[in-house]
């Protein structure tokens, strides 16, 4: 059979860096790594397509090309999701879905004439025998939780690496926590699932052999759910692969901020190579952590948490909320300044929402207060259920804060913040590529001469190249992502 993947586009969202990745002349931050592990799932006699809309375009002769259509989606996708449902339905062209936005939302795509539901693990087997014995059924679901030991490597030959500013690799899936907001553990369970220490070697083994050398973002939902198996076998593991192979890969993840209650685990992470941690903070308001069950942040000094992290090597990206029941108007600018104290550069600020499925979600219907689904964008203007304080109030103190800390001074002064504190290892070489020069270039005649606050920038350059030379080349990425949040804070204002 002739199997067409599709990879749905993203909107123009914080986390798209789509107007920082035009620096660097690349098409999206990282591959669909849901439809390349898919891939290798498929029989080996199969011919296999893969279109990713963010860096290709789906055109109708790869749909009439198929025999299958497989779309897997986020629910940020949703809108691209079903352009690509009515092409393939306008074409004749028969759909297999799955991935988040269908597990949650399957009901409300009644044009899909597979749905391939929850860990492919286990139903896309179950999809695949009834269509070898031709009686495919509409829905495979199951309850169960995939062994993610016996996945398989992703197909990295199906995607052209060049389009891309890193990889991705999975080594868990699940979180211990239980944050009210979060569908985490609707979809992926509270026991963290782990791959073993031989899987890992033979996925970077995979992705180096493809041709990749730069960042390799580990997309687990939380990278420290099992820590004394990473202590005890895997970033050792990592650590030596690196070592032996002269360090081809700088490393990025997602945790949670205890991590910097082990000084061990930290040391650990940085000699593996990771240089970076996005970590959900969501309120400097302690009642607002209560209320949603943030239990691994309440009673800690959070700003002292980060500050910790960055001395140590780890940059921190971090993740905030407004709009939870026990917020009051105060909490805006104790956010602001929050963000400023600590330097983190990557802070996504966006309104609380209540996705499908979630004890949020569950609690808001019983009070009758959810007004319509959950979009998938963080940092847009909407918010899917009656709030406690007065809307136009929380969206007039949601605008302030992102105005106010990606404007150029604000932004600029938490990137020194950030640059006076961090402490990268000592061996973490920055590697010249021939993109760099014309990042170079293009970040000097847009942020330097183009851009209003250029006079920021160069004051930022000057302060780095006498204070933090080292330093440079991180103190010109940050400044190209503060060009890209500027974009979409006001895009979405204006939205």
């Amino acid at each position: 059979m002739k199997i067409l993947l599709v990879n749905p586009e993203y909107p123009d969202t914080f986390w798209s860096f789509r107007h920082a990745l035009k620096f660097v002349s690349k098409k999206a931050a990282f591959p669909p790594l849901g439809l390349l592990t898919v891939a290798a799932m498929l029989p080996s006699g199969f011919e296999l397509k893969l279109i990713d809309m963010n860096t290709t375009k789906l055109k109708d002769k790869d749909i009439k090309w198929a025999d299958l259509v497989f779309i897997s989606a986020m629910v940020v996708q949703r809108e691209s999701a079903k352009n690509v449902l009515e092409l393939c339905k306008k074409l004749g062209a028969r759909t297999v879905a799955g991935g988040p936005l269908f597990t949650t939302e399957y009901e409300d795509f009644t044009c899909v004439d597979h749905l391939v539901l929850n860990e492919a693990e286990i139903t896309l087997p179950q999809f695949l025998s009834d269509l070898q014995n031709c009686t495919p059924q509409r829905i495979y679901t199951s309850d169960q939780l995939a062994d993610i030991s016996k996945t398989p490597l992703p197909k990295w030959d199906l995607v052209n690496m060049k389009k891309y500013s890193s990889m991705s690799i999975q080594y868990s899936r699940g979180c211990p926590f239980d944050c009210e907001f979060c569908d985490i553990v609707v979809l992926n369970g509270h026991m963290p699932r782990t791959k073993s220490k031989e899987q890992i070697e033979r996925e970077l083994d995979a992705v180096r052999a493809a041709g990749w050398n730069g960042s390799v973002f580990i997309v687990d939902d939380n990278f420290i759910g099992n820590k004394r198996k990473l202590k005890s076998e895997i970033l050792p593991a990592i650590t030596e692969w690196s070592r032996t192979r002269k360090f081809p890969f700088s490393f990025y993840t997602q945790a949670s901020i205890n991590l910097a209650d082990d000084d061990e685990l930290i040391n650990l992470m940085v000699k593996a190579n990771f240089n970076m941690a996005f970590i959900g903070i969501e309120s400097p308001n302690e009642e607002s952590l209560a209320e949603c069950g943030k239990t691994q942040n309440q009673s800690r000094n959070l700003v002292d948490a980060v500050k910790k992290l960055q001395h140590m090597g780890i940059e921190v990206q971090a993740g905030f909320i407004v709009g939870f029941d026990s917020d009051s108007q105060s909490v805006f600018q104790e956010m602001i300044n929050f963000i400023q104290k600590s330097g983190i550069v990557t802070a996504m600020v966006g309104l609380l929402h209540a996705p499908a499925g979630t004890r949020l979600y569950k609690r808001l219907k019983k009070e009758d207060r959810i007004t319509g689904d959950f979009g998938g964008n963080n940092t847009d203007y909407s918010i899917n259920f009656i709030p406690k304080m007065n809307r136009n109030l929380l969206v007039a103190g949601y605008e302030k804060v992102v105005n106010t800390i990606y404007s150029p001074k604000q932004y600029y002064d938490r990137v020194k913040t950030f640059l006076s504190e961090y402490r990268p290892r000592p061996k973490s070489a920055w590697k010249f590529r021939t993109e760099h020069i014309s990042a170079l270039i293009r970040s000097v005649w847009i942020l330097g001469i183009k851009e209003k606050g250029r006079g920021y920038f160069w004051k930022l350059m000057t302060w780095t190249v006498f204070r933090k030379p080292r330093l440079f080349p991180l103190s010109i990425t940050c400044a190209i992502y503060g060009f890209h949040f500027r974009k979409i804070a006001r895009g979405a204002a204006i939205g």
